[in-house]
């Protein structure tokens, strides 16, 4: 294997401009001289290239592009890993369609991300939802215990994959991953795992191992969320004796993802491999260091407190008497924007440092803006804890929208015991509240109207500017078995 200090895509991209060559081939920006962008993005674009002698392709790659991705996969120890210029969007359906047909039972983590359960609706599969355990700590839905998922195995042992998320948006890591890997291989079908959030999980500790060590399948990350890449370049791993072939990942990915990748989001992925790759344990400390006086500098402020999850990379901010909108917003207006806000906290994501890339004065005097304008509090209270236990229900159909004819709208506080027609997802973290097809409780009634209460943003289809969501005409007896 190649030397991680090299960055294939990165050096065939800079001798390339170097050459100066002239453009007769798409982009139409001709090497950014027709642009009207400013100079900070028309230097970029000299990269913003295609497949052109010796800038090699990523749909059939056998040059830089090639040793790029070996590179990658020795870095994070997967059999083959590959980059994603869709986002991890594009790997989550890859690793779906490549794993199930039609009708095919899928078991998934009822917390997982948006693009799942598209996936679940491309793949025409019926899907078993896992429930998490609530996690306290972080007001959040948590991981997914082992026994529910061999309970979920055992009930359809026709099932074709189990898919987890690890970590949650908020931070939490599942401490069961390697029981579960376990209990899915015993049965046969692979674990693939969502771990958008965890592409800098195995620099050591106190950062947590990537579920790739611990035994799943298949492993997506997104590389843009922790790590210094651009938006949309992340990291599909395929593992070591892996029971899911890699050869049928590389076939949806050539489906799915662009058949004009960026070349900027490639030599981004190349460099963000590199980074972690070389990640020393002077970098680490001076990360820690970092972390360290960041969070006594926040809790010593008036009114704010600080709640540590598992990844080192996450905290979590809160007000007392405010929600985690008001802060949020009173943090942007100082200048400091937060990654996701809801009714109790604000998340932050930190930087993986490597040096004192950012003003840790600066930010606490802006945090301390921040906490005096918002003034005194309102009661806030905690979120009700689920009042059932995690359970597994099982649909007869993906999560796709009802038809029309077959749906109508009514005010949410009235859905109980009806069906949901539609997807409604608070964005970020873009965790679905509401599936189609599935029960609405009382409980998530509650979680909506907090929500709503709050200002948070929704995705999917719904008319919450006049409290109506779509719900289906059918009994829930008629759609879950």
């Amino acid at each position: 294997m190649g030397s991680q200090s090299r960055r294939p895509v990165v050096q065939m991209l800079e001798r390339f401009a170097e050459g100066g060559p002239v453009s007769f081939h798409v982009p139409g920006h001709k090497n950014g001289n027709l642009t009207g962008l400013p100079d900070a993005v028309q230097g970029m674009m000299s990269w913003d290239v295609t497949e052109l002698p010796g800038l090699d392709d990523l749909h059939a790659p056998d040059g830089p592009i090639r040793e790029a991705q070996e590179l990658l996969a020795d870095a994070y120890g997967a059999h083959r890993s590959f980059f994603l210029v869709n986002g991890s969007t594009a790997g989550n359906l890859a690793m779906i369609l490549a794993v199930c047909r039609p009708g095919d039972r899928i078991i998934v983590q009822r917390n997982a991300h948006k693009s799942i359960f598209h996936g679940l609706v491309l793949a025409g599969a019926r899907p078993v939802y896992v429930d998490p355990v609530w996690d306290a700590n972080t007001r959040s839905p948590g991981h997914t215990e082992t026994e529910l998922v061999r309970e979920a195995i055992g009930m359809y042992p026709e099932a074709k994959a189990v898919i987890l998320t690890n970590p949650t948006y908020y931070g939490r890591v599942s401490p069961h991953m390697r029981e579960i890997a376990d209990v899915c291989h015993g049965a046969g079908i692979p674990l693939l795992v969502d771990e958008a959030h965890g592409a800098h999980f195995g620099i050591g500790a106190p950062f947590p191992e990537s579920s790739l060590f611990q035994g799943a399948d298949v492993v997506v990350q997104s590389a843009h969320k922790t790590l210094p890449a651009m938006t949309m370049a992340s990291f599909l791993h395929v593992a070591q004796g892996s029971l899911l072939d890699s050869q049928r990942i590389s076939y949806y990915l050539g489906m799915l993802q662009s058949s004009s990748p960026s070349y900027p989001l490639m030599a981004s992925l190349d460099d963000a491999r590199h980074y972690i790759a070389n990640y020393s344990e002077k970098d680490l400390q001076t990360f820690l260091s970092f972390r360290k006086e960041l969070i006594a500098g926040l809790d010593a402020l008036d009114g704010l407190s600080v709640i540590q999850p598992d990844d080192p990379l996450k905290l979590l901010l809160r007000a007392d008497g405010h929600s985690g909108n008001d802060l949020s917003e009173a943090l942007a207006r100082v200048g400091v924007h937060t990654e996701l806000s809801d009714p109790y906290q604000a998340l932050l994501v930190l930087p993986l440092l490597k040096d004192g890339q950012i003003s840790l004065q600066e930010v606490l005097s802006a945090a301390r803006k921040a906490a005096e304008t918002l003034g005194p509090g309102r009661k806030t209270g905690q979120p009700p804890e689920p009042a059932t236990k995690p359970a597994i229900t099982a649909a007869d159909g993906p999560p796709e929208v009802r038809p029309e004819a077959s749906s109508e709208w009514i005010n949410y506080r009235e859905a109980e015991g009806r069906l949901s027609a539609a997807s409604v997802i608070p964005y970020p973290p873009g965790i679905p509240l509401l599936l189609p097809g599935e029960p609405i409780t009382g409980e998530k009634i509650r979680s909506l109207h907090q929500h709503l209460t709050a200002g948070t943003a929704f995705q999917g289809t719904h008319r919450l500017d006049v409290q109506q969501i779509l719900v289906s005409r059918q009994s829930p007896e008629a759609y879950y078995i």
